[in-house]
């Protein structure tokens, strides 16, 4: 395995040094304004070239792009190819002013920049693309055992399948009290038979999901140092809704915290910024789009065109929420009728095939073009762009305590939970994401969240 590695590792590293030797190359040979490519004028280019290269490397292997983090996808992969263009480009930059090389080509210098940006990051995206490929077809994956086969057990089951691209294949389950099968993966036995189990059914890694047992999992994790096998521990707490876990060290005493997260006013001014400027400039161009959808709504069914409603946004505030109408008038006097029927569980009501849906509504739902007057929202400052969904008041006085941190920033029109299944996840996941959103933002994760949504809108996944 690590021979396999370390071959996997260099064949990176040969496939980046021909493309970064070509996205040089190309620019400073085939540029018009430089003079002829004499001798001299390749004696000067080149120590940048070499300087520029090196240092580049030595920031994607720093970045570890020189292996493949399956956890990673392909848009992060193209964020830490930015960054070490970007820094590479800023040490060659200072390395040409440092030795004076007055007559090194601006154009050259971007043309590279461009070069490297694209070269780098397009042949990343075809290996990331191939290795999913792989893992699909059951290659590379890894056989894991999981001990505790109760509601943690039973969550990190939905977590595991739910992220196929890890290539983590689940054998069963070790478990004392329990011994049916837990999400269609059988209990195989007891957990003083770990040894056993790992060693006939070649398990890779053993994951504990019973952490509050101190004793057991200590004895589990001195068996996986025997058996030469990783040992991965669920945090305890894992689900506190409104706190960060990291792991600390006082000495050789390893400590997990939980803090909060506090964001910069600069975040603040960036994220509002960003939610201007684009929910702005696609209003303008959809313009005509919005009232061909105004005249259809008309068109089809009686009633107004938009649809207000009371939400709950941030520290509790509640305002009007714009939708286009895709119900009959006065939909919400039927909504106590039909909540038995309800598909979601939890405070949140919704139903597939919604009988209050008009035609034309159903279309407008796949699409999430009834969702796009929300933009007004956003303008108003009621909303962002991206963040949790706001719930209706009744609802929202319906969420547990513990959920209520979600409250703490402006609602979203999409999400996290959105872009993982929109109306076909269970409630307690749909917060979850919108807990870990809160405590892990960054402008790189909204960009991102943007990005993904598109691809859900055209799919009409989990819209109803």
């Amino acid at each position: 395995m690590f021979r396999d590695r370390r071959r996997i590792h260099l064949i990176y590293f040969i496939i980046d040094f021909f493309l970064i030797g070509f996205s040089f190359y190309l620019p400073y040979k085939f540029n018009p304004t430089l003079v002829p490519q004499d001798l001299l004028g390749f004696k000067l280019y080149f120590p940048v070239f070499a300087f520029w290269g090196t240092s580049l490397i030595f920031f994607l292997n720093n970045y570890r792009l020189y292996s493949t983090d399956r956890s990673l996808d392909i848009i992060q992969d193209w964020w830490m190819v930015i960054k070490c263009v970007f820094f590479s480009a800023i040490l060659a930059a200072l390395f040409i002013f440092i030795i004076k090389i007055n007559i090194f080509s601006r154009l050259v210098f971007i043309e590279s920049v461009l070069l490297l940006l694209f070269s780098l990051s397009f042949w990343r995206t075809l290996k990331r693309i191939y290795a999913r490929y792989l893992v699909r077809q059951g290659h590379w994956n890894y056989n894991v055992l999981i001990v505790g086969a109760g509601k943690i057990g039973s969550e990190l089951v939905e977590q595991i399948t739910s992220n196929p691209n890890l290539g983590i294949k689940i054998v069963g389950f070790l478990d004392d009290a329990k011994t049916s099968a837990c999400n269609g993966f059988k209990v195989l036995g007891k957990i003083e038979d770990l040894e056993e189990i790992a060693r006939k059914h070649f398990i890779d890694e053993i994951y504990v999901t019973i952490p509050s047992e101190r004793k057991i999992t200590s004895e589990i994790v001195l068996k996986g140092a025997k058996l030469k096998r990783t040992v991965r521990v669920v945090a305890e707490h894992f689900d506190l809704p409104f706190r960060q876990v990291k792991l600390d060290y006082i000495g050789l005493m390893p400590l997990v915290t939980y803090l909060e997260r506090e964001y910069h006013r600069s975040e603040h001014f960036t994220k509002r910024f960003l939610d201007l400027i684009i929910s702005g400039g696609i209003l303008i161009l959809l313009f005509p789009l919005l009232m061909a959808i105004a005249f259809l709504i008309k068109l089809d069914s009686p009633g107004p065109v938009f649809y207000l409603g009371k939400r709950c946004g941030k520290k509790g505030r509640v305002f009007n929420f714009y939708k286009f109408r895709s119900m009959v008038a006065l939909a919400d006097n039927y909504k106590e009728e039909l909540r038995h029927k309800s598909e979601v569980q939890g405070p949140i009501f919704k139903i597939r095939n919604d009988p209050r849906i008009t035609r034309f509504g159903r279309l407008l739902r796949k699409y999430s073009l009834d969702e796009i007057p929300q933009l007004i929202n956003v303008l108003k400052g009621d909303m962002s762009l991206v963040g949790p969904r706001p719930f209706p008041v009744e609802e929202s006085e319906k969420i547990e305590n513990k959920y209520l941190a979600r409250l703490n920033i402006n609602p979203g029109i999409t999400g996290l939970a959105q872009i993982y299944g929109r109306s076909n996840l269970p409630f307690r996941h749909w917060v979850r994401w919108d807990i870990w959103y809160i405590n892990n933002w960054s402008l790189g994760l909204d960009l991102k969240i943007l990005w993904r949504t598109i691809p859900v809108v055209l799919r009409g996944v989990g819209a109803y």
